[in-house]
């Protein structure tokens, strides 16, 4: 199964490339109907991975993909399922 991978370690404290990014991942998903999504915003205060959470719930990004699964294991990263 294809996935598409988005370290945000590089990007973390650059808020207009933060959602730049999001977007074109998700975008990209959609485009190549790759079933999951990757995305780790890493540990840190938590505060990018509330950021992430809060985009993906945006309406015109919710209606793109399935779920969110944050991850058991690891806290900094998080899986967001889609559905072709």
């Amino acid at each position: 199964m294809a996935k598409l991978k988005l370290d945000m370690h590089d990007i973390y404290n650059k808020g207009g490339r933060i959602e730049d990014e999001l977007n074109r991942i998700i975008r990209e998903a959609v485009e190549k109907r790759i079933k999951l999504v990757e995305i780790i915003p890493g540990k840190g205060s938590g505060q990018l991975k509330k950021k992430v959470l809060r985009f993906l719930e945006r309406k015109e990004i919710k209606q793109l993909y399935h779920r969110v699964e944050k991850d058991s294991k690891n806290f900094g990263r998080l899986f967001v399922h889609f559905r072709f």
